[in-house]
């Protein structure tokens, strides 16, 4: 049977608390669990006591081989009871691909019309000169 330790919801709408508990990966969310680990209060300030857990129990299933969440592993982490490795993922910050497009697309854009404006800038900078031969014609 594999084990997991992880958040089921509680709490009414809107209003949400959740249970730390080591469940079956079969079952529900909310649903059949083996015990109860902690409590995590979202609607707590930061600064307060948001995130209650039994260690000792959370060191007796992980030795039974349960394996934590990744939300869970990051409390187990911040109470020292786990190490949750650094992630690093540099292109979170990127734009994506439609996002580049138009903005390569706006960039030549505005590079066609700064070319344009300094062809105009030219032709009004020279003066227009007529062929000789016209106003001796004339």
């Amino acid at each position: 049977m594999a084990l997991k330790i992880r958040l089921a919801r509680a709490g009414s709408k809107k209003r949400p608390y959740y249970h730390v508990v080591v469940a079956d990966v079969r079952s529900p969310r909310d649903g059949r669990f083996i015990e109860q680990l902690g409590s995590w209060n979202p609607m707590l300030p930061k600064d307060a006591e948001r995130v209650k857990l039994n260690e000792e129990r959370i060191k007796y299933w992980l030795d039974q081989g349960a394996l934590p969440t990744d939300r869970v592993l990051r409390f187990m982490a911040d109470a020292g009871l786990a190490e949750r490795p650094a992630r690093n993922n540099p292109k979170k910050a990127e734009p994506g691909k439609k996002a580049q497009e138009r903005a390569a697309e706006a960039k030549q854009a505005e590079e066609d019309a700064k070319a344009a404006a300094a062809e105009a800038a030219a032709a009004a900078e020279a003066p227009a000169e007529e062929p000789a031969g016209e106003e001796a014609a004339s």
